[in-house]
């Protein structure tokens, strides 16, 4: 437990660290040596619209990834009669809970230390639950993630392609390059700005495949109206179209929270179905 503990306090700041270099990276090193053409104006400069996508989806990424932070545990199970404080943390620690108190999937975490309603898992590098008022957060967040760091991976080829005068037509290049690139760093003949470049392109393609990945499988088990809490405990879920599985999660105005970081409004389905 303290390790876990101790690896949510330090993943966020890891993911944090990583966004910071990469922008500075894109910033002041990409763009300005890769995406130079004076003979284009500069409204239409490629440096420029670079430099606008990049900034497009790294807000959008950290947007997101702020509102999932701020939408603690503690309010996503408001109005479920569950007790507030050291009474609903002694319930569901020793069992006494009732379980008609919570609905299905109502999950108490250890790390969070708060009650959780559709409980999907813990997110170490956001440090918090992933539940019914933050799943589109999460999403996003992790969609933009993947992206950024795709964008990332494009513009540090390019830009290792021209320092390095290396071509990347064929696949096995970049395969190969890290273990070329390390031998010609200790013995010299590569710059240290260089070889950092090189192994951020790696951890860029890392991060992005692990967030497209978290984002295809989470939109998965959205359209079959489950939760990775639900399938590791084996509850069955009441079938419903997947329409309905979609707008609980995104809301009406899905559009609108694609383009922009916002609160997730997917509990105005929840709403109408009270009504």
């Amino acid at each position: 437990m303290l390790v876990l503990r101790l690896l949510n306090v330090v993943a966020p700041a890891y993911f944090l660290c990583i966004s910071l270099v990469t922008f500075v990276l894109q910033i002041f090193l990409f763009i300005p040596s890769m995406f130079r053409d004076p003979s284009t104006t500069p409204l239409l400069s490629p440096a420029l619209l670079h430099g606008a996508l990049f900034l497009f989806l790294s807000a959008n990424a950290l947007g997101n990834y702020i509102l999932v932070i701020q939408s603690y545990p503690e309010d996503l199970g408001k109005g479920l009669n569950l007790g507030e404080g050291a009474e609903v943390v002694a319930d569901w620690l020793d069992g006494s809970r009732s379980p008609g108190s919570a609905l299905p999937s109502t999950h108490f975490c250890r790390l969070c230390a708060r009650v959780t309603q559709r409980h999907d898992h813990h997110c170490f590098f956001t440090g918090n639950c992933i539940g019914r008022r933050n799943m589109r957060n999460f999403i996003m967040f992790c969609l933009y993630t993947s992206l950024a760091c795709l964008d990332s991976l494009v513009a540090g080829m390019a830009y290792i392609s021209a320092a390095l005068s290396m071509s990347f037509a064929n696949p096995l290049a970049f395969l190969t390059l890290l273990p070329h690139s390390i031998s010609q760093f200790f013995s010299g003949a590569l710059l240290s700005s260089e070889m950092f470049v090189i192994l951020m392109l790696y951890l860029w393609l890392g991060i992005g495949l692990a967030c497209a990945g978290f984002c295809c499988h989470q939109m998965l088990l959205i359209l079959r109206g489950q939760t990775r809490y639900q399938v590791r405990k084996g509850m069955v879920v009441r079938a419903r179209p997947w329409r309905e599985n979609l707008q609980e999660v995104f809301g009406k105005r899905w559009l609108l929270g694609l383009l922009i970081p916002m609160l997730n409004v997917g509990s105005d389905y929840c709403r109408q179905k009270e009504k």
